[in-house]
């Protein structure tokens, strides 16, 4: 089971990332760019971003850890239940989230 600090505490390890806000609730962003967000909509979750191809097998997977809203149809990224998702597979998802909107002088720090 992991939280909001949990997230924060992993992702403040990658290079650059600052604690922010998006849309009224508590994000990370890089560059000043948006790689998670914890929502406070009714289905909750923290939104990550992936490639389409991740989001579909992450999905058919049927592990409870990940799921999306239609807000999010054709759009890559999928919802992480912090409650179920393994801790492992939570730093993964960050990583690959931040590494999608990272500059390259942030990733080569990496």
């Amino acid at each position: 089971m992991a939280n909001w600090a949990d997230v924060v505490a992993f992702a403040t390890g990658l290079p650059e990332v600052e604690e922010s806000t998006s849309y009224g609730t508590p994000a990370l962003k890089v560059n000043g760019k948006s790689f998670a967000r914890l929502r406070t909509e009714a289905e909750g979750g923290l939104v990550v971003l992936c490639g389409m191809d991740e989001k579909e097998a992450l999905l058919a997977s049927g592990e409870q850890a990940f799921y999306t809203t239609s807000h999010y149809d054709g759009y890559g990224a999928i919802l992480v239940d912090l409650d179920s998702v393994e801790e492992t597979q939570l730093h993964e998802l960050l990583e690959e989230s931040w590494h999608r909107r990272a500059p390259e002088r942030a990733k080569r720090r990496r």
